[in-house]
């Protein structure tokens, strides 16, 4: 499958999306947009594809909005700021928060895990916070930036931000735009893992086939709901829907295949039904 701007690759049940403008740091620009939400939701409909990995070509990640863009909307060009919901996809998130312009990752039934490969700034930096798992390379470089080109917290990453790493440090990163390294990101927990550069495919897709191989894709995708959903539930809606989601999986072959691999003392052959 081609695009114009990401790379998209599917073997051994994983997806690989790169963004592809290496020689702009894989800066931001509207044909990514449009053509990273039809990545996403391609590997997210097809069966075969049991985790995403995000990543970047050549030696950064996103460097932020494209400056030309920006220049433009300076000019006064149009831009588009708009709120409404996009289309999801089976066993995806339903609610509206997660059908938007760029906060769709958690509508996608797939475990999405971003590989920050190295310079990580604004827009650059909100779309990982999407993904499910991040995990950076030693040399990555990050900074939310919006402070610095006269902006705000965009794309959501106000409401985003403060829970993953909390509220002092999400004004920290956003109002000062500092530039802070992986070590710190993992601190704060921003990142999951710092991993040596020239290992940070290995190892990410080393993760991305224990989920392909060892655990029911139905179970994440259901799983993967409800932690985003959580969000915006009280403990008992949680528990309800836990309850509901329970009935239904004791009705799948994935729980017949999980009870019976672990009897049989052999590896899993998990279907997603």
């Amino acid at each position: 499958m081609a695009f114009d701007t990401v790379l998209y690759d599917v073997a051994d049940h994983i997806c690989v999306i790169k963004l592809n403008r290496p020689d702009k740091l894989n800066a931001w620009t509207r044909q990514m947009h449009l053509d990273l939400k039809e990545a996403m939701q391609t590997a997210g409909a097809d069966p075969e594809v049991r985790a995403i990995i995000l990543t970047g070509a050549g030696r950064g990640f996103c460097a932020g909005a494209d400056m030309g863009g920006l220049q433009a909307i300076g000019a006064g060009a149009a831009t588009d700021r708009s709120s409404k919901t996009q289309a999801g996809l089976p066993g995806g998130s339903t609610l509206a928060e997660f059908k938007m312009n760029y906060s769709y990752f958690p509508s996608i039934p797939k475990f999405i895990i971003a590989a920050i490969n190295g310079p990580c700034a604004g827009l650059g930096l909100v779309i990982p916070l999407y993904a499910d798992l991040r995990f950076a390379a030693e040399s990555a470089v990050f900074t939310t930036a919006f402070a610095q080109r006269g902006l705000i917290a965009e794309h959501g990453v106000s409401w985003l931000l403060p829970r993953l790493i909390g509220l002092p440090a999400a004004m920290d990163l956003l109002c000062s735009a500092r530039k802070f390294r992986a070590p710190e990101a993992l601190a704060l927990g921003l990142v999951s893992r710092v991993i040596a550069d020239d290992k940070l495919m290995a190892e990410t897709r080393a993760y991305a086939t224990l989920l392909a191989n060892t655990v029911s894709p139905r179970s994440v995708a259901v799983m993967k709901r409800q932690l985003w959903e959580a969000e915006f539930q009280t403990l008992a809606e949680a528990t309800v829907q836990a309850n509901h989601e329970m009935d239904l999986s004791f009705q799948t072959a994935d729980f017949k295949e999980g009870v019976a691999h672990f009897l049989e003392k052999r590896a899993a052959r998990f279907t997603g039904r």
